[in-house]
């Protein structure tokens, strides 16, 4: 029975192939076979089903063994590279001719040459002649080589076009061996009718991945999920039925069961005794929105995206076009979903390890998409600012999200005072240090900020770190020195933070640790 695919529901590992057909049974038992499937399909994974008069009575899959690959496609690839070969050395032939007819050429008018020298010599022949003659061999030998250059294109293009048909094959021939799968189905058919049968199967070799566009626009982060499908199967999905599920199909689940955990006193191993060697000396062993503005006073496109299916430990997406994907590892897209989520926009710099400013946005994803992990692109408006790693995200979880760097914000530390005092006879020696920290804000709204830095923290009873002076008073400080300010600057105003403190040394001690 000739089974077209008619649905794929692809898990972020595998695939699920469902293939339908219909075959006019007799009454009695009826064997009926579904070829040409891939090699290595998950035989406990196969379903039967249908509609008509009959009992499937039993279901057996075996290995069909081919000489050759049975795959269409694969077939008419390697025609035409052997077709395009075939040119190759047609080419090269008429190549070898015209160069022969070129030599030629060239040995009649050098032997032409010398003749009608010497008969001119001697008053035997016209002028006129002579020249008609070697008029006509510089014509032929010019279109000799007119011809040869002609060849040399189309021996480039025929290459050219030789190396991708190579290129496609070498990616349809992933899969290996020539050899399929069938499945036997064993009816039992009540009355003659038109059976329909429905076979579905797991097959490795598939997945979907994650990519997302994060365009944030005033306080509105919008974020675009798109599904990446991608498959080597042995077989290509045509435009049909597909839905990409964040399920993960397992051949066997079973929860973790704990084993005892021993305790014991520690016996050193004896050394292992001298392996012998054999005779021959081896050793023994061995897967966006356009831009708001619309030019012509038109309204933005608007992009389609899934429709989703929310299961009790999963959720499957069907995207709203049919998509087809060959059976060549290349990824094909689908917008699975978009979601507009309010973000609160803060700014994050950290001066002591550069006068970079961060655009952060705290998102709570309040949509009912679990986002799986991917690779995501950020604009900020219609500009493109960078690219970052998303984490799964669950309904419900609150995030940050570092969405690049903002020029506007500009960050400046420098050193304002530095004094060492030398230690007097059984005294201390004293060290101080002064900083400040400039943020200027110089985009069209107001920011706020939050900028880290730190104080130092003493480890020894010999070094004690005294009078820390912060301006302004910082929001948060941690017991190892870290200190954070959350500020507020206005459009085209500038903050101002100092940081000042004194260290002291024991007598005897040398302090370790200091930086400018």
């Amino acid at each position: 029975m000739e089974a077209e695919i008619v649905a794929v529901t692809v898990y972020p590992g595998q695939a699920r192939v469902t293939r339908r057909g219909v075959l006019s049974a007799s009454e009695g038992e009826q064997r009926v076979v579904v070829g040409g499937l891939p090699a290595f399909l998950h035989a406990d994974s196969v379903r039967v089903s249908g509609r008509g008069p009959a009992t499937v009575l039993g279901v057996d899959v075996r290995q069909e063994r081919n000489p050759r690959t049975t795959d269409a496609a694969t077939v008419e690839l390697r025609a035409r590279r052997d077709a395009l070969r075939t040119a190759l050395q047609e080419l090269a032939d008429r190549n070898a001719v015209l160069d022969a007819r070129a030599e030629l050429l060239a040995t009649l008018a050098r032997r032409a040459g010398g003749t009608f020298a010497q008969a001119l010599a001697k008053d035997e022949t016209d002028p006129a002649r002579v020249a008609a003659v070697g008029d006509a061999l510089s014509d032929q030998l010019a279109e000799v080589y007119r011809r040869r250059r002609g060849l040399t294109d189309e021996v480039r293009a025929t290459q050219e076009e030789l190396g991708e048909v190579e290129r496609r094959l070498a990616d349809r021939e992933q899969t290996g061996e020539p050899d399929n799968t069938a499945i036997d189905v064993e009816l039992a058919v009540g009355a003659a009718a038109d059976i329909e049968l429905e076979v579905s199967y797991l097959v490795d070799a598939a997945s979907w991945e994650s990519r997302y566009d994060i365009r944030l626009t005033g306080s509105t982060l919008t974020l675009t999920w798109y599904g990446l499908v991608a498959q080597h199967s042995g077989e290509d999905w045509p435009e049909c039925d597909l839905r990409l599920s964040t399920a993960r199909p397992a051949t066997s689940v079973a929860v973790p069961e704990l084993a005892p955990w021993y305790l014991d006193v520690f016996k050193p191993v004896p050394p292992p005794a001298p392996r012998s060697m054999a005779p021959d000396g081896a050793g023994f062993g061995a897967g966006v929105p356009l831009a708001a503005a619309a030019p012509g006073g038109y309204s933005p496109m608007v992009e389609s995206f899934a429709t989703a299916e929310h299961g009790v430990a999963a959720t499957t997406y069907r995207p709203s076009r049919p998509v087809a994907v060959p059976a060549d590892g290349t990824s094909h897209r689908t917008t699975v979903a978009t979601v507009e989520l309010p973000a609160d926009v803060d700014y994050v710099t950290v001066p002591l390890r550069g006068a970079e400013a961060y655009l952060r946005a705290t998102v709570t994803n309040t949509s009912d998409h679990t986002l799986r992990p991917g690779r995501a692109s950020i604009f900020h408006d219609a500009e493109f600012v960078g690219v970052t790693e998303l984490d799964a995200w669950a309904p419900g979880e609150e995030v940050e999200l570092a969405l690049g760097i903002d020029d506007r914000i500009r960050v400046e530390r420098e050193l304002v005072r530095r004094s060492t005092s030398k230690a007097v006879l059984g005294g201390t020696r004293k060290q101080e240090a002064a900083y400040r920290i400039e943020i200027g804000n110089y985009g069209p709204r107001p920011a706020k900020i939050t900028v880290v830095d730190q104080v130092p923290v003493s480890r020894s009873e010999s070094v004690e770190v005294r009078d820390v002076t912060l301006k302004p008073e910082p929001a948060e400080r941690t017991d190892l020195g870290e200190v954070t300010w959350k500020l507020d600057v206005a459009a085209g105003k500038t903050a101002e933070i100092t940081i000042a403190f004194r260290v002291t040394v024991a007598k005897g001690a040398n302090l370790a640790g200091w930086r400018d």
